[in-house]
């Protein structure tokens, strides 16, 4: 039997999850998570998974992973497999085997036979144009379509004929026979079958009739005795076709059959959600791929540094509702950033780096020093820095002046502390012949390694180094929102508006024991950011920018 949790916030469907258990109806959740397997799936699916595995792990239930995949024209096996790993990187294993609705072909076949021979469904010969007009609007109803009043042995034989692929593609179709003049357009005698010869990833050529998404989701789910079938707002009027299906069928017109609940998809700020969009963004090459760091995907997103924790917590932050609302991406890194404090060790990197030479310090001669892995983690141990005459540090920590007090980097005559070494102060510097600067000279104080100067001055700024001997080169790539525009999938030209600085590439140098880093682990590059290796560029060291250590988007 499911135990009722105490300790998680109520929303709308555990309240009904509950009276369900109160009343008898159900003793046990059972919930699904059905992606079509024509695209990698996005956060949005994330939010989904975390709410169906997540609802069943705290009733006690159980979850199954099925692909509705009844469209061969638009499925493929790839994206079969990415949805199996990524479900299982956010954390969660399904029930029993895997699922198709494929699986379930013959028993669709056999449901639509039981329709027609009820007369509630027939084949139709219209034009898809015809449809459209015959359909009708929201202001104006629609009109039987002439095919309506075949004869139920007429429609058997038409049926078979389809299936034996006797007719072309969009020649006819099987529909309901409900209502041309319901306030809801999805009853208006919508199609349960149409004729595809496309070869299916599963059942191979053996059929030429698929059912349509609407008359195979509703029966999958009660065939795996759901008991609710979650699902977005924008499916909320076909509840009306779900619930008449299976009211129209005698195998699952029973009080605890499947009940429909929406709520509220993810909207995410700059950024683009519809599988459509993310799909023509692949597909014109404006980004690298469905796994590019910029889009939305799960895959995208995990190479870029994004932990499953994070992405779990996110959706316990913006919870559940029935609202459409535009999300704050600020929500979505601040669980990334408060995930990744506690985890990542910490390292230094320079992005775009310059040299420094300390003039007072031994020629031929390297210092190892000691710093924390994490300041707050006493457990991660200990790192070994080098400090040496040569380092490098980052170009937009030096001046030639102070521009003002505030100003806490390196300028002339002006100290600093190395960060976790010693105070060094900048005597002069050299440029190249586009007056850019390419070496700085300084010197240190011998007496300030891990202590404030003897003589009490003050020294406020500390930046970061790289000693130049044993650095390595690495390469990063900076990520930044993909949209200049908040709700960019609004425009028809949403690809117009994609942010010429999403994608910012540098060189510059890592500590050595960063030859070790491990793909998609996080790494704090000390008053950088968080950076994790790329999983796919293993052959050299590539940092991708996860996100940065504060919110600088609105600053």
């Amino acid at each position: 039997m499911s135990i009722k949790p105490t300790d998680k916030p109520i929303n709308f469907i555990r309240h009904q999850i509950n009276d369900d258990l109160d009343s008898g109806l159900h003793h046990s959740i059972q919930t699904r998570f059905p992606p079509e397997p024509n695209g990698y799936l996005h956060i949005g699916h994330a939010k989904s998974i975390c709410l169906n595995f997540g609802l069943a792990q705290d009733y006690h239930g159980s979850c199954n992973l099925r692909f509705d995949d009844t469209n061969p024209a638009k499925e493929d096996v790839e994206f079969v497999e990415s949805i199996k790993a990524d479900v299982k990187w956010l954390g969660f294993e399904w029930q029993g085997e895997i699922q198709y609705s494929s699986n379930y072909f013959p028993k669709f076949y056999a449901y639509a036979l039981e329709l027609i021979n009820k007369n509630l469904a027939y084949v139709c010969f219209l034009t898809a144009e015809q449809t459209r007009e015959y359909r009708g609007t929201l202001k104006q109803a629609g009109k039987d379509s002439p095919y309506r009043d075949t004869s139920i042995e007429e429609n058997l034989t038409l049926l078979t004929k389809m299936k034996a692929g006797k007719f072309s593609e969009g020649e006819c179709v099987l529909r309901a026979k409900i209502d041309m003049s319901s306030n809801f357009m999805c009853m208006r005698d919508p199609t349960l079958y149409r004729i595809r010869f496309d070869k299916h990833h599963q059942t191979g050529n053996e059929w030429r009739i698929y059912p349509m998404y609407d008359f195979a989701h509703c029966i999958s789910d009660a065939i795996e005795n759901v008991t609710h079938s979650l699902c977005t707002l924008e499916f909320q009027n076909n509840r009306h076709l779900y619930d008449w299906i299976l009211d129209h069928l005698e195998d699952f017109n029973r009080p605890n059959r499947p009940h429909q609940y929406e709520f509220s998809r993810l909207n995410l700020e700059y950024t683009v959600m519809s599988k459509r969009q993310l799909q023509q963004l692949v597909a014109d090459n404006l980004v690298s791929g469905w796994d590019d760091p910029r889009m939305p995907t799960i895959s995208g997103l995990r190479r870029r540094g994004y932990t499953a924790a994070s992405i779990r917590d996110f959706s316990d932050r913006i919870g559940i509702s029935k609202v459409d609302s535009m999300t704050d991406m600020q929500i979505l890194e601040d669980a990334l950033r408060d995930n990744l404090n506690t985890i990542a060790p910490r390292t230094m990197g320079v992005i775009d780096p310059i040299r420094v030479i300390i003039e007072n310090y031994p020629e031929n001669s390297i210092e190892i020093l000691q710093a924390p892995a994490h300041p707050q983690n006493e457990a991660m141990g200990k790192r070994e820095l080098f400090f040496s005459r040569e380092l490098f540090i980052d170009r937009a920590d030096f001046q030639e002046v102070a521009p003002n007090k505030k100003f806490k980097r390196l300028a002339i005559n002006k100290e600093v502390r190395l960060r976790n070494a010693y105070v060094i102060n900048a005597t002069t510097f050299d440029t190249d012949f586009d007056g850019n600067i390419t070496t700085v000279y300084a010197t240190y104080d011998a007496t300030t390694l891990g202590k404030n100067p003897a003589d009490g001055r003050k020294i406020k700024g500390v930046i970061h180094f790289v000693e130049a001997t044993k650095a390595l080169k690495a390469e990063f790539r900076l990520y930044d929102r993909l949209f200049t525009l908040e709700n960019p999938g609004k425009n028809d030209h949403f690809e117009q508006l994609i942010n010429p600085d999403s994608l910012v590439v540098t060189y510059g140098v890592v500590e050595p024991d960063m030859i070790n880093s491990e793909p998609e682990k996080a790494y704090q590059f000390e008053r950088e950011g968080y950076f994790c290796r790329d999983n796919k560029d293993i052959d050299k060291l590539v940092f991708n920018k996860t996100v940065s250590l504060r919110d600088t988007w609105n600053n």
